[in-house]
């Protein structure tokens, strides 16, 4: 087992590097049961913890006095739960080594772990025990209950000696920790809105990834959202074992607000900032987006705001609502209901949204002089008008567009000046963060606004935004006050501390706090490789896969001009890092050989296909294993389409990230040579699949299978077998 011992009793051997004792009882263990043991999310969590089987134990499981854990004869005799019962072993060895002194209310937080980890998979999952019920709910148990609960559990752990009176007051310390327990791809599901939502059907969320790790899926999909990684799954894990440790030995407040602080911190040490008194957390891209209009605001002197928006169709499907001071969804990243589409508590009805279009009607990029000059027509207007501005520099869109220029923000804010206007605000969306933090440092020195990510091209987990502010800004929240309204989507601690955010609620997002550890994981990993070999490893890639699909017939690469950019010394973001690019439709009529492109509801159906397990849709033979590779790239973007008049097409993206440079930990121990070797191969290996559901399209619209986590024979039967 990768990363822990699995061990029988006077059956022990010892591995070449030293590291770690592998003891395997080959005879006994079986296959299904092995294969759980080799679970991505589940090695993470082991560590170096040592496993043990003993058949003669009739229960689940023992942690031992010196924390190994033994695994008893139900997990041969039914594999299926071996998950959720080593699970729970895990999580009470480490709560007890943790707090030895609390070895009760370890026992019961490491069980509500266990429960609500058993319901990730879904009703159909493998039987657990009556109380999992209990302890999964949303409130504790009561005493009684709570007592019987602990005569179960009391076996699975060192004796430890426990009054009669003393349940009383671990059940309301259990309480006040109840919402903090759970596993870490649970909890980063939560604090952000719908779209993270886990269908246990599928293990997978609404952009198709999870938050457990997924190894066996070829992922390029950082232009929208990636499963999380297993560097970044530990990143996550780690920073959850703080928070439950904090609560238990009565630090939850101070643990929590610390490590809100120091995500802040190390988002700014990250892009070169002074200290954290400049990072705004935000749920999402959108969530920044609405906080640069109330920092506007604050800066407007009393006038009404124009926004000035660049290729709303380009940037999140809720922007354009944001950038009104709208509930741009249903649902707030703290789980206000709210009216889509209503305004926001504070945002005044004056707000005017403006858009200037980076593409023609025929979906060819526009000049970049041509979008310069709307943009400055549009803020003259506005500021004529006694309006405030509000521009945003896009940087970059979906398909990588950067726009508009330096030099014409650079002329606007001396125009503004010699007409006696304010200097318009600028806000660059730069939430793909396919950018050197040293631009990021530059923009916040010209007294920009940044919006940023940890979860495009860093790989993170969906829905993890900052907005960087330059002193300017960051003053303005010294006077006045933030919209009332924004109290339903953060809390004060996601802010500086400053007068303006008290009007916020105290608290943590305890979800998105964790969705950042996850990316600063691969943040830090990024930020040890070197900027020439960042250079050289993308060249490679890229270089590669431009020519894969330039060669295809079924593909047509969406040209996009390289990123116009300052000279940088062994720049890599000079270069695009999504390449978009339209399928051709199987359906359509020939038309003089003319390549006709999928429109956008058959593309959202070719990329959710791409990411599912066909090998049962496609005759037998070499094909199978093709059908069968998960494949995840970006989100199909709706683009006109000169073949298609009237309707659009939609553009498929594959992207270059950050894992890809840093190195996928499930890749460990290739040299980078054969790595990048591989990424491209699995590049390739797309563009086939893509193919081959080219050949297939009727047979699969009719059965249209649905994504999911896994190869299909680990979702037929459960997380206890063989994964790729």
């Amino acid at each position: 087992m990768v990363g822990g011992a699995i061990a029988a009793p006077g059956a022990c051997a010892h591995n070449d590097d030293g590291n770690r004792d592998f003891c395997v009882l080959a005879e006994r263990l079986t296959h299904d049961l092995a294969c759980v043991l080799e679970r991505p999310d589940l090695r993470v969590i082991a560590g170096a913890r040592r496993i043990g089987l003993d058949t003669a134990l009739a229960g689940p499981f023992v942690v031992r006095a010196d924390g190994m854990v033994v695994l008893g004869a139900p997990c041969l005799m039914a594999p299926a739960c071996a998950a959720v019962v080593l699970r729970h072993a895990l999580e009470l060895a480490c709560l007890i080594e943790a707090v030895p002194g609390d070895a009760v209310l370890a026992g019961l937080c490491a069980a509500r772990t266990a429960a609500l980890f058993a319901e990730l998979d879904g009703p159909g999952g493998p039987p657990c025990p009556a109380w999992h019920a209990d302890m999964a709910a949303a409130r504790p148990p009561g005493l009684g209950r709570l007592r019987q609960i602990w005569a179960e559990l009391a076996p699975l752990q060192p004796p430890v000696a426990l009054d009669d009176g003393a349940l009383g007051g671990i059940a309301a310390r259990l309480d006040a920790l109840w919402a903090l327990l759970g596993p870490a791809e649970k909890l980063m599901a939560e604090g952000g809105d719908a779209r993270l939502a886990i269908d246990p059907a599928t293990g997978l969320n609404h952009y198709g990834s999870s938050h457990r790790p997924r190894p066996w899926a070829v992922t390029y999909a950082s232009s929208t959202a990636s499963s999380v990684s297993e560097r970044g799954f530990a990143g996550a894990e780690a920073a959850r074992a703080r928070l439950v440790l904090g609560g238990l030995t009565g630090r939850g407040a101070e643990t929590r607000a610390g490590m809100v602080a120091e995500v802040r911190q190390r988002i700014a040490a990250h892009y070169g900032m002074t200290d954290a008194q400049g990072v705004v957390l935000a749920s999402s891209g959108t969530d920044c987006e609405l906080y640069a209009l109330a920092l506007a605001m604050l800066g407007s002197g009393g006038h009404p705001v124009s926004n000035i928006l660049l290729a709303p169709e380009e940037t999140g499907s809720g922007v354009p609502l944001a950038a009104k001071g709208c509930h741009f969804a249903n649902d707030t990243a703290l789980g206000a209901q709210v009216a889509k589409g209503g305004l926001i508590a504070g945002f005044p009805a004056e707000t005017l949204l403006l858009s200037v279009p980076l593409r023609r009607p025929d979906g060819a990029s526009r000049p970049p002089a041509e979008i310069d000059r709307d943009c400055v027509g549009l803020a003259r207007r506005a500021w004529q008008a006694g309006r405030h501005v509000l521009l945003h520099r896009l940087d970059l869109s979906k398909t990588g567009l950067l726009a508009p220029g330096l030099e014409m923000l650079d002329r606007l804010a001396e125009a503004a000046r010699a007409e006696g206007a304010p200097v318009p605000d600028i806000v660059v969306d730069a939430c793909q963060a396919r950018l050197d933090p040293a631009r990021v440092r530059a923009y916040l020195d010209r007294g920009w606004m940044v919006m940023v990510t940890g979860s495009k091209f860093f790989t993170g987990p969906p829905f993890c935004g900052a907005l960087l502010l330059p002193d300017g800004v960051a003053a303005r929240l010294r006077d006045g006050r933030l919209p009332p309204g924004l109290a339903d989507y953060c809390h004060r601690g996601a802010w500086p501390e400053a007068p303006a955010s008290r009007v916020l609620p105290v608290g943590e997002n305890v979800g998105l706090m964790l969705r950042w550890y996850a990316a600063l994981a691969e943040m830090t990993a990024l930020r040890a490789i070197p900027r020439p070999v960042v250079r050289a490893r993308l060249a490679r890639f890229l270089t590669a896969v431009e020519g894969a699909i330039d060669a295809d017939p079924d593909l047509r690469r969406l040209p996009v001009p390289h990123p116009a950019r300052p000279p940088l010394a062994d720049a890599w973001d000079d270069r695009a890092t999504i390449l978009s690019f339209f399928v051709r439709d199987p359906l359509a009529a020939s038309s003089g050989g003319a390549f006709v492109p999928l429109g956008l509801e058959p593309a959202r159906a070719l990329y959710r296909w791409l990411n599912a397990d066909l090998s049962r849709l496609v005759p037998e033979g070499a094909e199978r294993a093709l059908a069968g590779l998960l494949c995840h790239v970006g989100q199909p973007v709706p683009l006109p389409h000169p073949m298609l008049p009237g309707g659009v097409a939609g553009a498929l993206r594959l992207s270059a990230g950050a894992r890809l440079v840093s190195g996928e930990p499930s890749h460990d121990g290739l040299a980078p040579d054969p790595r990048m070797d591989r990424e491209i191969g699995d590049a390739r290996q797309v563009l086939a699949k893509i193919g081959l559901i080219l050949r297939h399209w009727p047979t699969l619209a009719a059965a249209d299978p649905v994504q999911t986590y896994a190869p299909l024979p680990a979702m037929d039967t459960g997380p206890s077998v063989t994964l790729p």
